[in-house]
Parts: C-alpha cells; structure tokens; sequence
C-alpha cells in the first residue's frame, strides 16, 4: 500500500478539522436557506399530515410590496434608522479608541467599561432599559444648550442629532466591539511612521489624516459590515418583529414570511455593497 507523503497527512488533517464545520454548515444553514428560499414561492398549510405546499410563483412578493402596507412602512423606517447609526456608531467607536490608545492611568478599566455592554445587555434588558427610557440623557431638551443647538439646526443634521440624544445607550451597546477592532488596529500601527512625519513637520491632525485614517481604512470596512449586518439581526428589529409575527398567520404563513426573509436579506446585501463602495471610492478620491 501506497503511503500518504507528508504534505497529504498534514492536509488530512486539516480537513479533519474542518469537516465538522462543513457538515454542521451544511445541515443547518445551507440547507434551511434553500428551504427558505424554496417556500418563499409555495403557499404553505400545515396540517395533520405535515406540511403542505402550493407553487404560487411571485405572489408572496407581489403581496409584500402591494397588500402589506406595514411591511414597506417598517422597512423604510428601518433603513432610515441604519443610515443614521451605523455612521454615528463608526465615528463613535473610532474616537472613543483613538482616546483609550493614549498612554492614560486606568486604560484597561475604561477599556471593560466600553466593552461590557457588549457582555451584559441582551435583547430583553435592552427593551427593558426602552421602556423605562433611561437609553437616553434624562431630560436633555430641557437643557439651553441643547434647545439652542436645535434651534439653530435643520434637515439632517437636526435629526441626527435627535437621535444621537435619544439613543444613547443603544449607541454604547453597539460600539463595543467595533471599539476593540480599532483598538487592534492602532496599536499594530509602525509608530516609526508617527515620527518620520513628525521630522518631517507634519501636526497631529495631519498625522491623523495622512497616516492614521489611510491605516484604519481596512477596519473601517470590517466595522462598516459588522455594525449593518448586527444592526440588521438584532432582536428587537421591527422588520425581524414583522417577519415572526407572520409565520403563524392563517392568512399568510410560512411561506409569506420566507419572502419577507428574502427581500429583507437582498436590501441589507444592497446596503451592504453600496456602503462599502462608497467607502473604497471615497478613499480613492481622497488620495
């Protein structure tokens, strides 16, 4: 018998591995995608004798966009929502990293205090923080600063800075993560660069712009998908809250529900290519 050479056995190995990955892929998520995507296109009864299927071609989709008025009004509200934050949560997170990679007293404290939202805050807690409206800054309205900035804004920059006010906690919830990517990003960063423009006469804002900000620009996408593509399965998300409510409907079921799934899961791919490729192509541009 023929024996394996050693570059096989290490790649035997390898696939070891990995094979369960593949099976476990495989059975429970290959699989109920294309079911997924295959009753999106039946009307489906469950009876005595199991489930039932009937090919009705498009009009689950036809009926989401035409019928479901509420489904359309949740989605809109949904994206505005998304094009707001994850903006807001980007920002955030690199400014609050850019602080915590300074050498400060208590750096790894503040470091679990940003992070530990992340740990602790579960869907139901942060519905309940919701409900006793503590995700925002008590009675900021009242506060003359705050009602002069108001007044003195319009348009986008006025609803952004509403939201900001009133979702603070959510906004921390979010950060986390994205705080320790950028962190892992900074500290990798050659400091050497630093001084070579620092020789050269460059300040801290042009090193920020000239060396940092070109350096983060990878994590900057990764935290770009992470934060659209978390903000999307969340469990309080009102579309996620819709597609649920309609899988026990006698009227729509199971299948009407798979193609809510389906054309929530193709406008997220889109926000998705359309956030990334304004990001690359402003990059572009930049340099």
């Amino acid at each position: 018998m023929k024996q394996l050479s050693l570059k096989n056995k290490k790649s035997l190995v390898g696939y070891s591995f990995i094979f369960p990955w593949i099976i476990g892929f495989l059975i429970f998520t290959a699989f109920p995608l294309v079911y997924s995507l295959f009753l999106s296109f039946q009307q489906v009864k469950l009876t005595p004798n199991g489930i039932v299927t009937t090919y009705v071609k498009f009009e689950n989709y036809i009926y989401a966009f035409t019928v479901d008025i509420q489904y359309t009004q949740v989605l809109l509200r949904f994206l505005r929502e998304l094009v707001i934050s994850t903006p807001i949560i980007i920002v955030f997170s690199l400014i609050i990293a850019l602080l915590l990679n300074q050498p400060i007293r208590w750096r790894t404290f503040f470091r679990m205090v940003f992070f530990l939202p992340v740990i602790i805050a579960s869907g139901p807690v942060i519905m309940d923080l919701m409900e006793q409206d503590v995700t925002s800054i008590p009675s900021i309205e009242e506060y003359a600063i705050f009602d002069a900035v108001l007044s003195n804004t319009e348009g986008l920059f006025h609803t952004i800075l509403t939201y900001l006010m009133e979702n603070l906690v959510i906004i921390l919830w979010y950060s986390g993560v994205q705080i320790l990517m950028f962190l892992a990003a900074l500290q990798k960063t050659d400091r050497q660069v630093y001084k070579a423009a620092k020789i050269d006469g460059a300040s801290n804002w042009e090193c920020f712009w000239k060396v940092t900000l070109p350096t983060l620009f990878p994590m900057i996408i990764v935290n770009l998908i992470y934060t659209i593509v978390t903000y999307s399965i969340f469990a309080l998300n009102p579309v996620v809250e819709h597609i649920q409510s309609q899988m026990f409907e006698i009227s729509t079921g199971f299948g009407y529900a798979s193609a809510l799934s389906w054309i929530y899961f193709l406008v997220i791919t889109l926000v998705l290519v359309i956030g990334v490729g304004v990001l690359i192509l402003g990059n572009k541009k930049y340099r």
